[in-house]
């Protein structure tokens, strides 16, 4: 398994190309052998590439627009062709999916990109928030759309946290969504006061042994340290994510 940052951790330093320069060449020190690409600025896709290649770094995974990867599908395959990216992410369900009224057409409507995107060697992958975790129809949202879609057409991103806050354990959906989880996200839950809030991996409550061991046996290509909010410095929570994975995995 690769240990790489998720840039969305770091997207306000990653805005222009000589800020996007500085902010890899960190994550390259910092030890990590990948990236996601998530939030950065408006920068042309040969121009990340290139910088990536620069200092080493191997982007595995995208959260490009939705709306994008459903009306102009062959371009956003054409862009990670140019990544050298297999694994084209969906960060959050868009908004207007997220009822029971309308929930139903999310999978009507990406079947079809889904499909173009497997057949060009390439995998959606949806990452999940907390929302999934809730029923509709008295189901499980996360449980309709791993039905709605065959192995090949969609993966996850697994969000350790995420699945913690919708009140499931990520281990068991780890097994459950054994080989359809080539990418995982790391990130880590504390307590302050009454509330739950983001901590770097190994620094909050959650059993990381236990979720790295079965990211072992479920099929996991990619780790990917990720922090949505971080309570110190962005920089510092990525480093300090890293040295505690390398040690938890000997």
């Amino acid at each position: 398994m690769t240990l790489g940052a998720q840039l969305f951790t770091l997207r306000e330093y990653t805005q222009t190309e000589k800020d996007l320069d500085y902010c890899l060449a960190q994550v390259a020190r910092m030890g990590y052998q990948t990236v996601q690409l998530s939030a950065i600025g408006p920068i042309a896709p040969p121009t990340v590439r290139e910088l990536c290649q620069k200092h080493g770094l191997s982007i595995v995974l995208t959260h490009t627009d939705p709306n994008r990867i459903l009306n102009d599908t062959e371009a956003v395959i054409q862009e990670h062709d140019l990544y050298g990216c297999d694994y084209i992410g969906i960060g959050m369900m868009p908004q207007k999916y997220r009822s029971p009224a309308w929930f139903w057409r999310f999978a009507e409507d990406y079947r079809e990109p889904a499909k173009k995107i497997a057949a060009a060697g390439k995998l959606l992958m949806y990452h999940n928030h907390n929302l999934e975790f809730q029923k509709f129809d008295g189901r499980l949202v996360m449980d309709s759309l791993l039905e709605a879609f065959p192995p090949e057409e969609l993966g996850f991103t697994l969000d350790t946290y995420w699945v913690q806050m919708g009140g499931g354990s990520p281990v068991k959906w780890m097994e459950k969504l054994s080989g359809r989880i080539p990418c995982i996200h790391l990130k880590d839950m504390a307590v302050q006061g009454w509330e739950p809030v983001m901590a770097p991996v190994g620094e909050g409550n959650l059993d990381f042994p236990a979720v790295l061991e079965a990211a072992s046996r479920c099929g996991v290509k990619h780790l990917l340290v990720e922090q949505d909010v971080c309570q110190t410095s962005p920089f510092d929570c990525l480093e300090t994510s890293l040295r505690n994975i390398r040690g938890m995995m000997g």
